[in-house]
């Protein structure tokens, strides 16, 4: 039992494992399957890859990265393509020292299509262009990809992290190579947390939000007539129990008003 346990937390600190090579059933497509990656092997030649099916209907095209941002802005620009919407980005790390993918999730709005662009990026060698000039959308999520998994992306107007602190400094916590409980000691990771500036991490107007601290107001309460329960003027209290402040209730039978000594007092 000792040594299950010994051995559960010698995995936290290692990591994940490798993972076996993609589970999902792919099949190369055929000629004529999708038109857009007709065209853009007719466009492009040799910088489209390959063309595979993942799970039934999912067309997947591997493009060089080298001519990636130019692919990209095509099947943006071109009329008879038009994927106006970059839905996602992101990577897969498979682990083991393999390559990264990066890959774009994209649609066509007015002609009904879905394609996913991917790019193979070595491990000694993450980096791919940014297309946020492109599809605005892809400011952030270049930043997610960044701050998970590594990878650069060049000409990205504001590329930090988006997730993690800004002097987060474990690495990228996606990656295969990343121990599930950080890099750092619990004690460490406490230090690091309280020594960060609230400034630091929050605009101007967001500390400002809620404006000053204000002094609380004491609610005011209108005389009781013999015979009569106290109400409210403004700030009403609670209006289950009539606007009636707490401290002038009638104790509530068996409850915490009562004298303390329970059931009838």
């Amino acid at each position: 039992m000792a040594k299950d346990f010994e051995k559960q937390l010698d995995s936290l600190a290692r990591g994940p494992v490798a993972s076996d090579e993609p589970a999902t059933a792919t099949a190369s497509a055929p000629a004529g399957s999708h038109a857009t990656v007709d065209a853009l092997r007719a466009q492009f030649g040799a910088a489209i890859h390959s063309h595979v099916v993942m799970s039934g209907d999912e067309h997947v095209i591997y493009v060089a990265r080298d001519s990636a941002l130019a692919i990209m802005r095509w099947l943006k620009d071109d009329p008879a393509q038009a994927y106006d919407l970059c839905k996602d980005i992101t990577a897969i790390d498979y682990g083991g020292n393999r390559p990264l993918e990066l890959y774009y999730e994209l649609w066509s709005i007015a002609h009904k299509r879905q394609l996913r662009v991917k790019i193979v990026l070595p491990v000694d060698d993450l980096a791919a262009d940014s297309v946020v000039a492109i599809w605005h959308t892809a400011d952030w999520l270049e930043r997610e990809v960044y701050d998970m998994f590594g990878i650069n992306f060049r000409a990205h107007p504001d590329l930090r992290r988006i997730l993690m602190p800004e002097n987060y400094a474990e690495g990228h916590p996606l990656r295969k190579d990343f121990p599930l409980r950080g890099r750092f000691s619990r004690a460490e990771q406490t230090r690091r947390a309280l020594e960060m500036e609230v400034e630091d991490f929050y605009t101007p107007t967001e500390l400002d939000v809620g404006g000053p601290p204000t002094t609380p107001v004491v609610p005011r309460t209108k005389p009781a007539a013999a015979g009569e329960r106290a109400v409210l003027v403004e700030n009403e209290n609670d209006p289950a129990f009539g606007n009636v402040p707490w401290t002038q209730r009638a104790p509530s039978q068996g409850g915490e008003a009562t004298s303390g000594h329970g059931g009838n007092g």
